[in-house]
C-alpha cells in the first residue's frame, strides 16, 4: 500500500487510491510521508522516580503465588490490609510493563480488514441483491424462508421462492432460473449478498464461476452493505395486507405471488422517480417521464401563477444505482503499469 502510494500516488490521486483501498485520506498521507526521526534530548530522572529496591520488592509480591490470579488493584488492597503500602496501582502496572507481563492472558482473535463492496449499475441486469427473510407460519417455530433477488437498478423483483428450509441448493436453483430468464451472459451480472451460511457455500460460488457471474459479499458485522434488500424486505412486511402470521404454507405463498406482481407492476417506487419497477426493467421509462412532463408544461400554460418557482421539471431517473458510492463517485481505480 505504501509503495503503491508512493509510487502511483501523483499520476492517480491520493484521494481516489485512498478510497479504492478503504483507507482513510489522512492516513494514507500519513503512509506516504517518510518517517521523520527526531533525537530528543534525554530528560534528568524525576525525583519521584521508583528506587530499585522498591521497584524488585513490588515485582516480587506481582510474583507471589498467591496472587497468581489478581489484578494489581487487587493485589494493592490486600497489601494495605497486612499494612503494607509498596506503590500505587498505576506503578504496579508499569512495573509489570517494563517486564512484558501486561497482555491478553490467551491469543485473541483478530480479522483482517475486509474491503467495502462498491457496486454501481446503469441499467438492469447489471447487479443483483439477495437476501432470505422468513415469514411466520400458524404456530410459533413454524417459519417459511423466503428468497428475493432484487435488481439494483430498477428494484424490479427479478426472482423469489418460498420454501420450507433455507439451502443452498435451493439458493443455486433460484439464481440459475433467473439467469437463464434474463438470457444473462458471462460478465454481464453481479450478484451482492450478506455472509449467510448459504451465501457463502461452495455449490453457489461454483454456479457463479459456471455463469460468469461476479459474487460480492457484504463486511463482516456490516448490516447496510445489502440496505437495498432490506428496505425492500421492509415494504415487503408494512404492506397492509401481511398478516401477523399465516394459515399454511400455501397461504404464504398465494400472498407472496399476488404482492410480488403489485410490487412489480404497479407499486411506484420513490427511488426510480416514482415509475414501477417493470416500467424501468423491462418499459420505456423516457417515455412516461415525457408524457409527465408534457401534462406539467400544460398546466403551467393554464395557470402559470399557480407555480411561483418557474416552470415545474419533473424527477428524473438516475443515471445510476450505487451500493457503498465512492467519495470520488469512482468504483475502479486503475493503476498506470
Amino acid at each position: 500500500m505504501t509503495t503503491l502510494l508512493q509510487t502511483h500516488g501523483a499520476a492517480v490521486g491520493f484521494a481516489r487510491l485512498s478510497a479504492a483501498f478503504g483507507v482513510p485520506r489522512a492516513t494514507a498521507s500519513r503512509w506516504r510521508r517518510p518517517p521523520v526521526h527526531t533525537v530528543r534530548p534525554r530528560r534528568a530522572p524525576s525525583s519521584r522516580r521508583l528506587p530499585a529496591e522498591t521497584h524488585a520488592a513490588a515485582l516480587a509480591y506481582l510474583h507471589d503465588a498467591r496472587f497468581h490470579d489478581a489484578a494489581p488493584a487487587q493485589v494493592h488492597a490486600t497489601l494495605l490490609d497486612e499494612g503494607i503500602y509498596v506503590c500505587s496501582v498505576r506503578t504496579m502496572y508499569r512495573v509489570l510493563d517494563a517486564q512484558g507481563e501486561v497482555h491478553e492472558r490467551r491469543a485473541q482473535r483478530t480479522h483482517a480488514p475486509c474491503a467495502i463492496p462498491r457496486l454501481v449499475a446503469h441499467a438492469p441486469n447489471h447487479v443483483w441483491t439477495w437476501d432470505v427473510t422468513e415469514l411466520h407460519g400458524p404456530v410459533k417455530g413454524e417459519r417459511y424462508p423466503l428468497y428475493v433477488v432484487l435488481d439494483l437498478f430498477s428494484r424490479y423483483v427479478v426472482a423469489w421462492m418460498l420454501a420450507r428450509r433455507e439451502s443452498a441448493t435451493l439458493a443455486q436453483r433460484l439464481i440459475r432460473e433467473a439467469a437463464d430468464r434474463y438470457h444473462i451472459v458471462p460478465g454481464q451480472l453481479t450478484t451482492h449478498s450478506d455472509r449467510g451460511s448459504i451465501q457463502v457455500a461452495k455449490d453457489l460460488h461454483d454456479l457463479y464461476q459456471d455463469l460468469g457471474i461476479v459474487r460480492s459479499l457484504s463486511r463482516p458485522r456490516v448490516s447496510n452493505d445489502n440496505a437495498f434488500s432490506e428496505s425492500q424486505f421492509k415494504t415487503t412486511k408494512y404492506s397492509p395486507t401481511y398478516p401477523q402470521r399465516f394459515d399454511n404454507f400455501a397461504h404464504a405463498e398465494a400472498w407472496c405471488a399476488t404482492f410480488f406482481h403489485h410490487y412489480n407492476e404497479e407499486h411506484r417506487h420513490s427511488g426510480i422517480a416514482y415509475l414501477t419497477p417493470a416500467t424501468v426493467h423491462h418499459g420505456d421509462p423516457t417515455a412516461v417521464l415525457a408524457q409527465r412532463q408534457h401534462a406539467m408544461d400544460r398546466a403551467y400554460q393554464q395557470s402559470p401563477e399557480r407555480f411561483v418557482k418557474g416552470p415545474p421539471r419533473i424527477l428524473s431517473l438516475p443515471t445510476a444505482v450505487w451500493i457503498n458510492r465512492a467519495e470520488d463517485q469512482t468504483a475502479i481505480v486503475r493503476i498506470p503499469q
